[in-house]
């Protein structure tokens, strides 16, 4: 979501923060800011829509100044405006700050502290600036203290002082930051690819911890001002990871990477036929888990409905699957003999975190499958699978869900494996499967292919509706590819277990809607041509995802796209590719803003 940079140190803060926010993008805005100190006085400059409109409105002022804080919102209290972008200062001008998440006792806060204050937006942010001067003793460090002990809700939050400017002071709760280690120099940003062209060397801030960031270095302390020794990590891939690299967006660049990815998720866990992970779990603690939840949202929630048929096919295990911003309120049943499995791109999904911390209250282990090393959900899970799908910039999903996926299937076999199930040969055929995945990816991403998902693209881009539907697997794999077509191309699209499409659905299906089905799985397969048929009587258009070599299909269709074939029970991870192929070019056909998709965020960092 919101995008936060902070500089200190013997460069222009203006360059370092536009640069930085440049960087930060793809993480959804609607507006952006800055704030540097100049002699006594804090100065401000923000801007309604893309950070361009901030770059022009400061290009003449020449501004410079050794310390600075920026911002990229994306609205959550009032509406997006040049008054309600950050930073927001308080009423006396001598504080700034930016910040990520929501006060959620922002109108009590007004009330019983600053009732006689003139606020000059909506937001609830502006609170923190105005609290900061209505607490201030002289000592900036301790002033941050007061103000969050009075703060409910989550943030990350980066402010300046006029009078104290050669320091900056960040603090998190529930929303992400990483700090930046520099010679003479330090930074603070909501995500690494702000930091990458000025230094590798970084620190994840905990719950709770103060960050004082100078020219001579950063000191993290405690909530009692007691100085904290932290663990520096460097970061392995490099700024060229987080570009273009001659790919129109970053979507279709993220596309053409997954053979490669496929590898290094794969690589170095298959030795022997087995699965080995950086943990180690016996067999005593395996069958003591009676029950395994999976919890995530949006893409990953996809991902783990294929999670759920694995696990369960494989350790014969009973799996739910629960979207996270339902899971904590409805009182699950948890305690030592449940398992339960997060999954998060980001590793910083507000939901997902809350989940996570519900099921540690409850005596439950919970294994992390996420993509960024450091993040909240990896440092507080007991066992973490790193998906390895380096920086996914696009806010839609492709990558990081497909190696979700083989993250799954390794974790199923490694579950069987540990148990002691009598399904060696399965769980070897599945390993094979899976070996092939990266080969067999890249001979689908040739020119003939895109064309063709091209010719289909230009036939959706005057549709108002979209159904998706499959079964069993293929189920699965329709909801992610209905939410990758309404994210981007911003066409109402629906995934259906074409079964019950008798049950309600058929009375929307008519010869103006195309319907995308998925029937690549083959023991659904004589249940989804049934299903194809009915809505062919209903004249709908239907482009059926297919096993190459599968003739019968076409005989019934109006256009099929093959996948080449590989195990079955691993084929979700080839039927994607063409169902993301097709939203990518759908949204281009129409116009649309494909790697900053309207009203979304790349990582949620707020319920």
């Amino acid at each position: 979501m919101c995008g936060i940079v902070g500089y200190i140190g013997k460069r222009n803060a203006v360059d370092v923060m536009l640069q930085g926010l440049s960087k930060l993008e793809y993480r959804g805005y609607d507006s952006s800011g800055i704030a540097i100190v100049q002699g006594s006085e804090v100065l401000v400059n923000k801007a309604e829509g893309k950070l361009v409109n901030l770059q022009n409105k400061i290009e003449d002022l020449h501004l410079e100044s050794s310390i600075g804080i920026g911002h990229t919102r994306w609205a959550t209290h009032g509406r997006p405006s040049d008054y309600n972008a950050h930073p927001h200062t308080s009423q006396n001008g001598k504080f700034a700050v930016v910040h990520n998440g929501i006060v959620e006792n922002y109108l009590r806060l007004k009330e019983t502290y600053l009732a006689d204050e003139v606020f000059t937006s909506e937001t609830d942010t502006e609170v923190v600036a105005h609290l900061l001067e209505k607490f201030y003793n002289g000592s900036f460090e301790e002033t941050v203290v007061k103000v969050l002990d009075v703060l409910e809700g989550a943030y990350a939050l980066v402010m300046i002082c006029a009078d104290e400017s050669d320091k900056i002071i960040a603090c998190r709760k529930d929303s992400p930051m990483v700090l930046g280690i520099g010679d003479g120099e330090s930074f603070i940003a909501s995500d690494v690819p702000a930091l990458l062209a000025y230094t590798r060397e970084c620190m994840y801030i905990e719950q709770g911890e103060l960050c004082v960031l100078t020219q001579d270095g950063i000191t993290i302390k405690n909530h009692a001002l007691e100085v904290i020794d932290k663990e520096v990590h460097t970061i392995e891939w490099d700024a060229e990871a987080a570009e273009k690299d001659g790919y129109e967006h970053f979507m279709l660049k993220e596309i053409f990477e997954q053979p490669t990815v496929f590898k290094k998720t794969i690589a170095g866990r298959i030795h022997g036929g087995e699965v080995q992970f950086d943990f180690d779990l016996s067999a005593e603690q395996v069958n003591s888990w009676n029950k395994i939840y999976i919890v995530a949202c949006g893409t990953a929630y996809h991902a783990g409905l294929v999670g759920k048929a694995v696990i369960e096919k494989l350790a014969r295990i009973p799996v739910e699957v629960e979207i996270a911003s339902e899971f904590r309120y409805r009182e699950p049943m948890l305690d030592e003999h449940t398992l339960v499995i997060v999954i998060s791109q980001s590793g910083e999904t507000a939901d997902t975190v809350a989940a996570l911390r519900e099921a540690k209250k409850n005596g439950c282990k919970v294994m992390a499958v996420t993509n960024v090393v450091g993040s909240a959900i990896a440092r507080e899970s007991d066992y973490v699978i790193y998906i390895w799908a380096g920086p996914e910039i696009s806010v839609a999903s492709t990558k990081a869900y497909t190696t979700m996926l083989i993250a799954e299937y390794l974790l199923g076999v490694y579950l069987a494996q540990q148990k002691g199930m009598d399904n060696g040969a399965l769980r070897a055929e599945i390993l094979e499967g899976l070996q092939h995945l990266p080969d067999i990816a890249e001979t689908m991403l040739t020119d003939a292919y895109l064309e063709q998902i091209q010719k289909a693209a230009e036939g959706y881009k005057d549709a108002n509706d979209i159904f998706f539907i499959g079964r069993g697997l293929d189920w699965a794999i329709a909801l992610e590819g209905s939410l990758k077509l309404k994210e981007i191309s911003y066409i109402h699209a629906e995934a259906y277990a074409a079964g019950e499409l008798k049950h309600g659905t058929l009375a929307l299906v008519t010869d103006e809607t195309p319907v995308i089905a998925i029937c690549v799985q083959d023991a659904t397969y004589d249940k989804i041509a049934s299903n194809i048929k009915e809505v062919k009587a209903r004249e709908a258009n239907v482009l059926a995802i297919i096993n190459e070599g599968d003739e019968e299909t076409q005989k019934f269709v109006d256009e099929t796209i093959a996948i080449p074939r590989i195990h079955n029970f691993v084929a979700p991870v080839l039927a994607v590719i063409p169902l993301q192929l097709i939203s990518y070019y759908t949204a281009k056909v129409r116009g649309c803003e494909i790697d900053q998709p309207r009203n979304l965020a790349k990582s949620v960092t707020v319920e």
